[in-house]
């Protein structure tokens, strides 16, 4: 093939302290390179816009190194192979994994995460519901939080890309599920579309009264994707032996310095709680698997999703500030 000469690239201009903003990234076209042995040349297709990359870019990240001045925005992506110097490798095959913000990627086999079928329906999917979101949704809950028919369970961000497929697997495992969001427009998605039991719309004040009035039995499962206020919510409500799956702590700005936050040690000893949190990439192993159970309730119609499409790659940075607005209506994907 005749490569293209320019790759468009978002790279990261400066440090961000917290939500990174626009103006912490520029526009870099550079000329593509040539292929060495054992690499392929990816285009994308599409690119995902997740919260986890805030702590991509913090100099606080402790779980992974900051992307680095200059360098491309780390970021998940779906894209396929237009040259291939790799032996198992062709031109065609479609693959989501460590492509970032930009056109194109000089990859080899260590950036991907699995193969996507396009089969299973449009590439933006591999960032959603059968990606990180969908896979994380499924372990965290399953592992961490070993929901039982008739346990209630409170979701954070419940109509996210995460919690609202979280809401959906708890109640196909028979429990009570209760979404916390932040529109009136997301409560009612929580109960529309999603199964949720009842929603709470947090913008609006969450008090312990309103939320022990959805959860009259207590709370058995918390499935928290914010931390901060609305956690110390639905702490108190927890029962005997309840478990906290900790899958994001969206609602802190920063890390550094640590915000006082309230102490949970009393909580976790008397009620003999299980407070544990759930990092994806340590179970890339099962991954195909997780993706093939997904597929067939999508294809089911039992699991449902929803997706914020943007278009163009230059829009990639204000999506990601819209994301940690609230504003997303779904999983968050740049079409390229």
């Amino acid at each position: 093939m005749t490569s293209p000469l320019i790759n468009r690239r978002l790279v990261l201009a400066e440090r961000p302290q917290g939500v990174p903003e626009p103006r912490h990234f520029r526009r870099d076209d550079v000329s593509l390179p040539g292929l060495a042995e054992g690499e392929f040349l990816v285009r994308n297709l599409c690119l995902s816009v997740d919260p986890a990359q805030r702590g991509w870019v913090n100099a606080g990240a402790n779980y992974s190194q900051p992307v680095a001045i200059g360098a491309v925005m780390r970021a998940l992506a779906v894209g396929q192979v237009v040259d291939s110097r790799h032996p198992q490798i062709a031109r065609g095959d479609y693959f989501y994994g460590w492509f970032g913000w930009q056109d194109y990627c000089v990859a080899t086999p260590a950036a991907v995460l699995c193969s996507f079928d396009p089969a299973h329906g449009s590439p933006s999917l591999a960032l959603g519901v059968y990606g990180i979101p969908g896979i994380t949704a499924y372990l965290a809950l399953t592992d961490l939080g070993r929901p039982k028919a008739g346990e209630t369970v409170v979701v954070s961000t419940a109509a996210g890309a995460v919690g609202s497929i979280v809401g959906q697997i708890a109640r196909r495992l028979g429990c009570r599920v209760i979404g916390i969001t932040g529109s009136a427009e997301k409560v009612q998605q929580c109960c529309a579309q999603f199964g949720y039991s009842a929603a709470i719309n947090y913008r609006h004040g969450l008090e312990a009264a309103q939320l022990a009035e959805v959860c009259p039995q207590g709370v058995d499962v918390f499935f928290d994707n914010t931390s901060g206020a609305i956690a110390d919510s639905v702490w108190p409500l927890l029962n005997i032996g309840g478990r906290v799956v900790q899958c994001g702590t969206a609602a802190v700005s920063t890390w550094s310095p640590p915000p006082m936050m309230a102490n949970r040690h009393r909580d976790v000893l008397v009620k003999r709680l299980s407070h544990q949190g759930f990092i994806i990439f340590d179970h890339a192993a099962r991954f195909p698997g997780v993706i093939a159970q997904l597929a067939s309730w999508v294809a089911e119609g039992s699991l449902v999703f929803r997706e914020d499409i943007r278009e163009g790659l230059d829009v990639a940075p204000e999506a990601l500030a819209a994301l940690y607005r609230g504003e997303n209506h779904g999983k968050m994907v740049i079409r390229l």
